[in-house]
């Protein structure tokens, strides 16, 4: 596994691992609670066997708002020269990479939703929307996913692991990372 850094600036310090030769870059956003190594595995089977760069990134604080976290995002990016990606999360962390592709669209190439949030911000138009929900999941249940890829049916695709809670990215890290990894070869 890659080690982490930390990018500190302005008063705050944010943890990020950045891993993978390219030249398809993912950003990944854990959710609320979680560290970047909360999505570990994924973002590691993504870089070295499938030849993604990924770049996870933590939040300053685990109560960061959703601004700040994007913010935080948006000045890792930079720091390590990463112009655009698909930028994905977990949970809250998905929420996070909505706001950032509404904010920042010309820093993203599509979306990538590991359990989708009830929340109402709207997608970005025109990227493209990979959504995964874990058939299991109370915390964001797969009728969230359902619900936000009926509002863009023409550039959303969504995916189930089944028999998977709110946690898959961690107990089905690989099942997840081969959904991306085939998702974004297609793509």
């Amino acid at each position: 596994m890659a080690e982490n850094s930390i990018f500190e600036a302005d008063g705050r310090s944010v943890s990020y691992v950045d891993e993978g030769p390219g030249p398809v870059a993912l950003v990944l956003i854990p959710g609320v609670g979680m560290d970047g190594g909360a999505l570990g595995s994924i973002g590691h089977y993504l870089a070295e066997e499938a030849g993604f760069r990924v770049l996870r990134v933590g939040a300053r604080s685990e109560d960061s708002t959703v601004a700040e976290r994007v913010e935080d995002v948006l000045a890792v990016m930079d720091h390590v020269g990463l112009e655009d990606a698909w930028i994905g999360g977990h949970g809250a962390g998905g929420t996070v990479a909505r706001v950032f592709a509404g904010e920042h669209t010309d820093r993203v190439n599509g979306l990538l939703l590991l359990g989708v949030e009830e929340d109402e911000t709207p997608l970005a138009p025109a990227i493209p929307i990979l959504i995964i929900q874990g058939t299991e999941d109370v915390v964001t249940p797969p009728a969230n996913g359902a619900a936000l890829q009926a509002t863009a049916t023409d550039r959303a695709s969504i995916t189930s692991i089944q028999g998977a809670d709110h946690f898959f990215p961690m107990t089905h890290p690989i099942e997840t990372a081969v959904v991306i990894e085939e998702y974004l070869d297609w793509d």
